[in-house]
């Protein structure tokens, strides 16, 4: 990430600017504009009534006491809007780090234990330490590995994942251990499924009655009347009504008692040899926080024409994970559920959030007796429709008609998720990522530059062995930084113009560098080798449009020395111009024997 990314033109919002300048803290809230506060109080009420069933749901797919999803929403959401840049971004338990979350627990600890909230702890302070570190450091740009297009294959994997999974809780039926095979037993997300529905007899209609009720009202709110909370009235309706009917007599579970009051603090206890087993996960978890949380920022920044500094929103993430570690909570992430419901609601500070976060607490205080009553499958049917709005049709038939091979890549992602498990799907994730980088980099776009008649300007041709800029020269554009990988592709594109497929004759070959923003090492012998190949044929070697930063690595390389400081053009006109105006420089040949270019002037 840059230091300092933004999303729009600096003079355009002077405010935002003073606020980096003056003040490192509370970027999200000043200044404070009294005539919003109303507006602000109400997207935090707002957010807070849809957010309190979804984190409770988000417990169930991380495997943490229903409580616990409170507590993510209570202090790591005020010290990001303490500490963070983003004056929209909404930090609190998301679907995607809790599954990740869980898929590195299973084995370790038993689901929901002590030991198991303590490990869930040890993630959320390796995580933060990793996104602090990320800022110290400056890998921030880690987060612009994660394309889009396995992002989607990704969430729409773990939407699939926990569907799934929320299953049986929707049935009355107990989550099957998975399908055993021959003696050896399957866990996974597909075999869980099947172990469910082959328990399909055992389902309890008392359950499938409220959770066809909670799916009724929550859909109905969404389609029909949209201006209510009701996620919220299905919470409250499941309770009230389960506590007068006793839903418990029927066949309905629920959570039973809930401890109150605000969170103890205090680091989790767990062994140093525990937590080093949670490493690989943490790492996963951090580049999930790192790419989500970016992409959310920045696109509400660019939307609202404001300053963004994302240096400041690791700091806040990583302290925001810590605090929800002390406070008895799992990892937090950048929600755009969440960021998307307060910008809804007219939300446009921090302000909001820190509204929800006092809303939270005051549940925690005086309204944790009632929660007991809730149904579990009331939790179920909310995380359920959560998994299926994961699940990006859309977004997956726009990759498909767009680009195929990438389609392949997020289906991949997708199915790496659903059948073997998330880590392994976000690692799959960052993989399929660099290579679709590397793909696009590998060979890049190389074309002649030419002036056609009846157009202005210059333009581009395929790479042919006659074809020529002008007669004698050949202008060549390279769309990619020099690197290893495709140094040798360049050297192929060389050859295309002198080999014997040539019969044109040429006197100069012209490199385009506009599209060049780096030349490693490889790179740098790749040009010296052009040049000696060129020279044996009494053909020189310039280069035009030179970036100020490849310049100077030319220079370090010893290249400019090499060619000359009159084979370097500001403008591909000029060395057009030079060419034509003739006469020509020598043609500096291959170095001789001491490792110095000579002349030839034959």
């Amino acid at each position: 990430m840059s230091d300092q990314h933004q999303g729009g033109p600096r003079e355009n919002h002077p405010t935002a600017v003073s606020r980096v300048r003056r003040l490192p803290i509370l970027q999200g809230v000043l200044p404070i504009d009294k005539a919003r506060i109303p507006v602000e109080t109400l997207a935090g009420v707002t957010l807070a009534a849809l957010a309190i069933p979804e984190v409770m749901g988000y417990t169930t797919i991380a495997g943490m006491p229903v409580i616990t999803g409170l507590y993510t929403i209570l202090i790591p959401i005020i010290l990001f809007a303490v500490l963070g840049s983003s004056r929209h971004l909404v930090v609190g338990a998301d679907s995607a780090t809790a599954a990740v979350m869980a898929a590195g627990l299973v084995g370790v600890a038993v689901t929901g234990s002590k030991e198991y909230v303590a490990l869930a702890g040890v993630l959320a302070i390796m995580a933060g330490v990793f996104l602090v570190l990320a800022r110290i450091i400056g890998l921030g740009f880690l987060a612009d590995f994660l394309s889009r297009t396995v992002l989607v294959g990704f969430l729409t994997g773990v939407g699939i994942q926990v569907a799934c999974g929320q299953v049986g809780g929707v049935l009355g039926i107990p989550e099957g251990p998975g399908v055993t095979i021959h003696g050896h037993r399957f866990g996974g997300t597909i075999s869980k499924l099947a172990s469910t529905l082959q328990h399909i007899s055992n389902t309890s209609l008392a359950t499938v009655a409220v959770s066809a009720g909670v799916l009724i009202v929550i859909l109905g709110g969404k389609y029909v009347i949209k201006s209510i909370p009701a996620a919220l009235i299905a919470v409250v309706g499941s309770i009230i009504i389960s506590w007068h009917w006793t839903l418990v007599s029927h066949g309905v579970t629920t959570l039973g008692p809930v401890p109150g009051g605000l969170p103890h603090l205090g680091l989790p206890h767990v062994g140093w040899a525990e937590s080093v087993k949670l490493l690989g996960t943490a790492a996963s978890i951090f580049i999930l926080i790192l790419a989500q949380s970016a992409a959310t920022s920045r696109a509400y920044a660019a939307r609202r024409n404001e300053v963004l500094d994302e240096n400041l929103d690791l700091v806040g993430l990583g302290v925001a994970n810590l605090g929800a570690a002390i406070s008895g909570g799992f990892v937090v992430n950048g929600s755009p559920t969440k960021t998307q419901m307060v910008d809804s609601a007219g939300g446009k500070t921090q302000l909001a959030q820190i509204t929800t976060g006092i809303i939270v607490g005051i549940v925690l205080l005086f309204l944790t007796v009632p929660i007991q009553y809730l149904p579990k499958a009331v939790l179920a049917s909310v995380v359920l429709l959560i998994g299926i709005e994961l699940v990006d049709l859309g977004g997956m038939r726009s990759i498909l008609r767009m680009r195929p091979d990438e389609f392949v890549v997020a289906t991949l992602t997708a199915a790496t998720v659903i059948v073997i498990g998330v880590e392994q799907g976000i690692l799959l994730a960052i993989v399929a990522s660099v290579v679709i980088h590397l793909r696009r980099s590998y060979r890049p776009q190389t074309m002649v530059v030419v002036r056609e008649p009846g157009r202005r300007g210059w333009h581009g041709v395929p790479v042919a062995p006659n074809a020529r800029t002008v007669p004698g020269l050949v202008v060549c554009g390279f769309a990619s930084g020099i690197y290893y990988a495709n140094a040798n592709h360049l050297l192929e594109t060389v050859a295309t113009f002198i080999g014997t497929d040539s019969t044109e004759p040429l006197e100069c070959f012209c490199l385009d560098a506009v599209a060049i923003s780096d030349i490693d090492v490889t790179g740098a012998q790749v040009l010296r080798q052009i040049h000696t190949e060129l020279a044996e044929r009494h053909v020189r070697f310039v280069i035009s449009t030179v970036l100020h930063r490849v310049k100077v690595q030319l220079k370090r390389y010893g290249l400019i020395d090499l060619l000359g400081q009159d084979a370097i053009y500001e403008t591909v006109k000029e060395a057009v111009q030079a060419f034509e105006s003739g006469p020509h420089p020598p043609l500096a040949s291959a170095p001789g024997p001491d490792g110095k270019p000579t002349s030839d002037e034959s």
